[in-house]
Parts: structure tokens; C-alpha cells; sequence
């Protein structure tokens, strides 16, 4: 199977798991795709076992891994080896993120925004700011929050859901 073929099932895989946490959580399809793809390169690397989101390690997180990772700290660039959490499986690594996103204390000011104006761009930039250090995060997953393939990967797994 071809590197874009493994992609797109990659795709498809965290489209239908979106698309019912957007209804159970509230939490935006598109943003979790995009920082999925951001985080796990479109799914080919998690932290550990199945941390698809890049999510550190704490209390509320029953396993953990250690992994090297690069933050932007005073605009340098700094490879730093951090606990990350750590989950089973892809689904668990999307409720989490979507659970985080959507009830989350660093998160609840830009969430409270999100529900009032449905504007999802301020939501991936007002969460960029605490989720990332890196400048471009925002652009970067508000650019990939937008494709095409993401839109019709939703798509279609909100049409299979209603045949379903």
C-alpha cells in the first residue's frame, strides 16, 4: 500500500471517530482532525502507544511514556524529553483530546466563546496558545482544518453514521 493510500485510511479512521465525538462532546471534527495531523503526521507517529495529540502526562492519565520532543521557549527552537500521556488505542487518544478541548480548564474561556459565536477559527487559535509553543501552530491547523480531504472525510463519515 502506497504512503497516501495508508494516509487517507488513516483519514478515514480519525474522521469517523471525530464525527461521534463531535456529537457526544461538542468538539469540532475539523479541529481534531487538524491537530491529529499536526501532532501524529496524519497519524503515521503517536507518542508512545496511541498519544495522537501530543497531550503531556498528568494526574488524570493512567500511563505515561517518556518521549524527545521540540518546543519554542524564548523563540528558540529546544529539544526537551517530556512525559506524555499515553493511551490503547486511537479512539481513547480522541476522546481524551476532545474531553480536554471541550472541558478542560486551560480551555474554558476560548470553549464558552466557541459555543456562543461558532467561530471555529478563534477557537484552534485561542487553544493554540496554551496547547503549543511553536508560533505557526494556529495557522497550521486552522490551514488544515480547512482542506479539502478533511471536509470530505467528515463528510463521509457523517454520512455513513446516518445509514448507519
Amino acid at each position: 500500500m502506497s504512503e497516501d493510500t495508508e494516509r487517507q485510511a488513516r483519514l478515514v479512521q480519525v474522521a469517523t471517530i471525530a464525527v461521534a465525538l463531535e456529537t457526544k462532546t461538542g468538539c469540532p471534527a475539523p479541529m481534531l482532525i487538524a491537530q491529529w495531523a499536526v501532532e501524529s503526521r496524519w497519524g503515521a507517529e503517536p507518542v508512545g502507544k496511541s498519544n495522537y495529540f501530543g497531550i503531556k502526562a498528568n494526574c488524570r492519565d493512567p500511563e505515561s511514556c517518556t518521549s524527545e520532543t521540540t518546543e519554542v521557549i524564548d523563540g528558540k527552537r529546544v529539544e526537551e524529553s517530556l512525559r506524555f500521556a499515553d493511551f490503547d488505542s486511537l479512539e481513547a487518544s480522541c476522546e481524551d483530546y476532545a474531553v480536554l478541548i471541550t472541558t478542560g480548564a486551560p480551555y474554558r474561556e476560548a470553549w464558552a466563546s466557541y459555543l456562543k459565536t461558532g467561530d471555529l477559527n478563534a477557537l484552534i487559535a485561542a487553544t493554540a496558545a496554551k496547547y503549543a509553543t511553536s508560533p505557526e501552530y494556529s495557522a497550521l491547523v486552522t490551514l488544515i482544518a480547512r482542506q479539502q480531504n478533511v471536509a470530505r472525510a467528515i463528510a463521509d463519515a457523517r454520512q455513513e453514521k446516518s445509514s448507519a
